[in-house]
């Protein structure tokens, strides 16, 4: 026999069926919407990052895409644990892929976050960490606390702990990003990948 579900099961199945149904933005995308965003009551990890990119948008999949794989190697989790909602809720900014302009992808809608973000992180009981992927999670998140680079920042990450980390978003450009600031990679990631599985145990 099935368990009944509480409360904040029946609000955040319910709020997740309204968000995967949003039409909010249809007459500005590029194609009908198709909301990607999962997460379960006893996430305790939420994911903030910038939109579905074009394969993500096709196969319905968060972060099935290169940025994906190198955002699980930061985080040293697999591709099966980040897809499964009562570890990871996965929300970005904007919902849908916004469509493509010179030199990569539009940026996210800016609907999405005020619409839906607080609604669903209030469901989430357990929820003890945000990773802000990316410039334009970290503008709404960290609002007037962030540096004025990205770098700076990040190398302020301290400053968030214990419920915040900012992330640059994991995409092929983050490599040279990288290779410039190497505190990333050597004070950065090990407290980020130590707060994980403190998290995830």
């Amino acid at each position: 026999m099935a368990e009944p579900l509480d409360r904040n099961a029946k609000s955040l199945n319910g709020l997740l069926r309204e968000a995967r149904a949003c039409t909010h933005c249809a007459q500005q995308l590029p194609h009908p919407p198709r909301p990607i965003l999962r997460a379960g009551r006893r996430a305790r990890i939420a994911l903030i990052g910038q939109a579905p990119g074009a394969r993500v948008h096709e196969s319905g999949v968060p972060w099935q895409d290169d940025s994906g794989r190198r955002l699980c190697e930061w985080l040293d989790v697999t591709r099966d644990e980040l897809l499964d909602p009562d570890r990871f809720a996965i929300l970005p900014m904007g919902f849908c892929w916004p469509g493509r302009r010179r030199g990569g992808d539009l940026p996210p809608r800016p609907e999405c976050a005020p619409l839906w973000h607080a609604r669903i992180l209030q469901a989430l009981p357990d929820l003890s960490l945000k990773v802000l992927i990316g410039q334009y999670a970290i503008a709404r998140y960290l609002d007037d606390r962030r540096g004025r680079m990205l770098a700076e920042t990040l190398a302020s990450f301290r400053d968030y702990l214990p419920h915040t980390i900012p992330l640059p978003h994991p995409s092929w450009r983050s490599r040279l990003w990288m290779s410039k600031n190497p505190f990333f990679e050597a004070e950065l990631l090990p407290v980020l990948r130590q707060r994980i599985h403190h998290l995830l145990r």
